[in-house]
């Protein structure tokens, strides 16, 4: 198998700078919220703004670039970008950064989505997933370097730096970009058709994926939200070993998404059920042993490691089951990862305001991994299904020029 192309490292890098800034603002909050006068559950709003702005901005942004060299599209996302958060670093006040948060998170969405359909166009089809694990690396990089850097920066330089440093790594991947990617579109067998999209937008099993994703990114995301206070109020880590153990929780992550990046073409099923089945049980078992330091360690790994390591079938699956729709399918699935990122946290914040303290947080992941694993079951019985490929699919394919091996039921037999 060919090399992967280094434009598939560099959209990468592009996700590790864009990265970088989604999560980095949960370090920074206190000293935002101390130096634009607001409240800290005021400052955490900008963390929902963000959220929402990736849920709503990948499927509109798709469509509306949808006929725009990928190329052009990646650049102007990554200047829209760039714009917010200089005006970000620059602001005044609460209101105008929330606003820069809502227009970074568009900006994001975009990127996130033509990215991935850029990746895989780039790869032959049985590489597909690699290439998306290659790009969905930059965040789980984000997690391990960019975020504590921009912790860092904020505590001894204030938190505009980390802005500005997210700036100059934007560019950085922008000019790259420019460099190599190819001037026209990245493929040129069909005139992009938003109807066409759009069409192929209501296949029964595409939505399942969807709820897939929500739901096992979901399971991965709420334990690691409340992460810290369980390690330091219940299993009795000391704070100044906090950041360590998150970043075991980022290798474990980074470990899985190699993992999952070499199964997720062969063996797609099997690394869902493999993956959304060990994060379910390692949930369950850092709720039962939180008071035991070394086993929350472990299982802290154990949790980065099983969380990402269907990242890259649940963001491949989706140019599979929507061939006809390489732009818009993986941006609609980017909001579902955005959805899961924002609900579940949401729930686990129900569980512990109710009484049921940190832990009660790892049950929600573990009850939460129990239906992705009922999703999994769903999906492979729609792949199934001989009925499931209709005569209008079967045109779709051939009408893209979707090789075999990437349809659903070359994935059943690789299964």
């Amino acid at each position: 198998m060919k090399a992967t192309p280094i434009a598939v490292y560099l959209l990468g890098l592009g996700i590790f700078a864009q990265g970088t800034s989604e999560f980095m603002l949960a370090g920074l909050l206190p000293n935002v919220a101390a130096d634009l006068g607001v409240s800290i559950p005021d400052a955490g709003l900008l963390v929902s703004a963000f959220a929402i702005g990736m849920v709503v901005g990948a499927p509109v942004l798709a469509i509306a670039t949808l006929r725009m060299p990928r190329r052009t599209a990646l650049a102007a996302f990554q200047l829209v970008f760039v714009a917010g958060h200089v005006v970000g670093a620059l602001a005044p006040s609460y209101g105008v950064l929330f606003a820069t948060r809502v227009v970074s998170a568009f900006a994001y969405a975009g990127f996130w989505a033509v990215a991935a359909a850029t990746a895989v166009s780039l790869v032959p089809v049985g590489a597909k997933g690699k290439a998306l694990s290659v790009v969905g690396t930059g965040l789980t990089l984000a997690t391990i370097v960019g975020v504590p850097a921009g912790t860092v920066l904020s505590q001894h330089v204030g938190w505009r730096a980390a802005f500005w440093a997210v700036v100059v790594l934007t560019v950085l991947s922008l000019l790259a970009l420019l460099a190599v990617l190819p001037a026209g579109r990245a493929d040129d067998t069909q005139r992009p058709s938003p109807r066409r999209e759009i069409r192929a937008m209501t296949r029964p099993a595409l939505w399942v994926s969807y709820l897939l994703t929500t739901l096992s990114f979901g399971a991965a995301i709420v334990t690691f939200s409340y992460l810290a206070p369980l390690l330091t109020e219940v299993s009795g880590l000391p704070s100044g070993l906090v950041p360590a153990v998150l970043a075991l929780y980022g290798v474990g992550g980074l470990l899985g998404m190699t993992l999952g990046g070499r199964t997720a073409d062969r063996h797609p099923l099997r690394t869902l059920f493999l993956g959304t089945g060990a994060l379910t049980v390692a949930s369950a078992l850092l709720a039962l042993t939180a008071t035991n330091l070394p086993a929350t360690i472990a299982l802290t790994f154990t949790l980065g490691l099983t969380g990402y390591l269907t990242n890259p079938v649940v963001q491949s699956r989706v140019f599979t089951l929507a061939p006809d729709a390489p732009t818009l399918a993986p941006a609609v699935n980017t909001s579902a990862f955005n959805v899961g990122i924002t609900l579940t946290p949401m729930l686990g914040g129900l569980t512990i305001d109710a009484g049921y303290g940190y832990t009660s947080v790892a049950w929600v992941g573990a009850a939460v991994g129990a239906l992705a694993l009922l999703a999994a079951l769903w999906a492979a019985m729609l792949q199934r299904r001989p009925e499931g490929r209709t005569a209008r699919g079967r045109s779709a394919d051939a009408a893209s020029g979707v090789a075999t091996a990437a349809r659903p039921d070359a994935l059943t037999a690789a299964d």
